[in-house]
């Protein structure tokens, strides 16, 4: 409980520096801007490639071109900011999973998010034993919904009320997604211990990275 409430305090700390962030880029300070991307452009990133695998780095790029000439429209603060970048990541990914009509070569996912209209602890152990990429990996093994119900929650930290509208969906329904997902994942992670292919020294680990 009190690591639960040190996190929670730390993320608020964080989206109050970003919504600052934000606040001053849109009034034209660059390097406000550079700041607010510095943010959320990993966790981002990570999002990106649980849904588009190899191709993240363009897909986020394309993002970042549309958040650029939009940030002045955003109503909100950081977490809202967070919630507003991921919804434009997905659906540019969406649209890039469209363009190719296939799953691209390192998409993660088992179906394209273009036919797409527990316990919280389990993804963050599977982040702090394995390296970001077997954490993606890993997630990326659950059905898509779920996958993303997750990968919204645990890597780009939003909350599931926010996770259901970036999704366009009930929280209610959300959560059994995400709890679904948490319980396969948990046994993912439980499957590979006794392989010895989970480690607790991984200095790669997105709890790291973030």
């Amino acid at each position: 409980m009190g690591k639960e409430r040190g996190d929670r305090r730390a993320q608020a700390a964080h989206d109050t520096e970003l919504g600052d962030a934000v606040a001053r880029a849109q009034r034209g300070d660059e390097a406000a801007f550079s700041r607010a991307y510095r943010i959320v452009h990993p966790p981002l990133l990570g999002f990106l490639r649980g849904l588009v695998g190899d191709d993240a780095e363009d897909v986020a790029s394309d993002a970042w071109l549309e958040i650029a000439r939009d940030i002045g429209r955003f109503r909100g603060d950081g977490a809202g900011f967070r919630a507003w970048t991921a919804s434009i990541a997905r659906n540019r990914a969406i649209d890039h999973l469209r363009r190719v009509r296939s799953r691209p070569r390192g998409t993660f996912l088992e179906n394209d998010l273009a036919d797409i209209p527990a316990r919280q602890d389990t993804a963050e152990e599977a982040f702090e034993t394995v390296s970001t990429q077997q954490a993606l990996a890993l997630i990326a093994q659950l059905p898509p919904q779920q996958a993303e119900a997750v990968l919204l929650q645990t890597v780009i930290g939003l909350d599931g009320p926010t996770a259901a509208r970036v999704l366009g969906k009930r929280p209610g329904a959300v959560r059994s997604a995400t709890h679904r997902g948490l319980k396969r994942l948990e046994k993912h992670l439980a499957s590979l211990r006794p392989q010895g292919r989970v480690t607790d020294s991984d200095p790669c680990a997105l709890g790291g990275a973030r």
